[in-house]
């Protein structure tokens, strides 16, 4: 069985003064302090929610 197709995705900014539903999207991918890594399936819903909040995450392997 092969294994499912994952993303790291690290939190690289502050959710300080962020917009209330940016920081939803970052609770959502498993994210609260700074240098948080998750991992997370790679499919479209990921692919939107990292790029909604692109400016404060780092995707660290694809």
């Amino acid at each position: 069985m092969a294994k499912a197709k994952t993303i790291k995705v690290k939190l690289v900014k502050s959710t300080a003064s962020r917009k209330k539903d940016q920081i939803a999207v970052l609770t959502s991918l498993g994210l609260r302090k700074i240098g948080d890594i998750t991992e997370q399936p790679a499919n479209a819903a990921t692919d939107g929610k990292v790029f909604k909040v692109s400016h404060l995450v780092e995707v660290i392997d694809r």
